[in-house]
């Protein structure tokens, strides 16, 4: 293998986004609606597109990050602005080979050059523990609605970037995204069955 990573072009934008189906495919749900999440995100403001980034196998894209802004408010007058990772797609024959640790790694790098100070994260512990991501509860950060979870997950880029930021988090509507929206994205793809897999029964 000759991986690299460089910033995500025009041109990859399809192959992106098929990627991130096939990544996401049946894993926490019969299907995925990942893939609509990257497609949306790419046409908003909250979009960091120093930060989409993809992996290649040669001349081949086989992964990719996504990030964006987002806010950490404080009684709806003292905002914080942080940053969202997420999502983050490799295809399955190329997972389990340190290709997604590779360019989370990168990915954070680039953030802090520059100046961002914060990322927040909801995904697996295990995972991304390894990379310096703490519960958010650590800085007393909470969801929009005042929960914490072990998923829910900060980083500071900088010590202390997230001292007494003790708020609630607000992600942008754009990771919501509604069933008949994705039935239409579908169509531009090629059918597959939807499964229910073993991850899904456990949760």
């Amino acid at each position: 293998m000759n991986i690299s990573i460089r910033p995500e072009e025009e041109k990859d934008f399809r192959t992106v986004e098929e990627l991130t189906r096939e990544a996401f495919r049946d894993l926490y749900k019969p299907g995925c609606d990942e893939h609509l999440v990257v497609h949306n995100i790419r046409k908003l403001p909250i979009c960091v597109k120093e930060l989409n980034l993809v992996v290649c196998d040669d001349d081949t894209v086989i992964g990719n990050i996504i990030y964006s802004k987002a806010k950490v408010i404080k009684n709806q007058n003292k905002e914080f602005e942080v940053l969202c990772m997420w999502p983050v797609a490799i295809l399955p024959a190329h997972q389990k080979q340190g290709i997604g640790s590779m360019l989370i790694k990168h990915s954070l790098e680039q953030a802090k050059q520059l100046w961002y100070t914060a990322v927040i994260i909801f995904g697996n512990p295990q995972y991304y523990h390894r990379f310096g991501f703490v519960d958010a509860k650590t800085y007393n950060i909470h969801t929009s609605d005042g929960a914490n979870f072990d998923a829910f997950m900060a980083l500071e880029l900088y010590e202390n970037s997230l001292k007494d930021i003790s708020w609630n988090f607000y992600a942008d509507k754009v990771f919501e995204t509604k069933e008949e929206e994705l039935e239409i994205f579908e169509q531009w793809f090629p059918h597959k069955e939807k499964h229910i897999t073993d991850t899904q029964l456990k949760l």
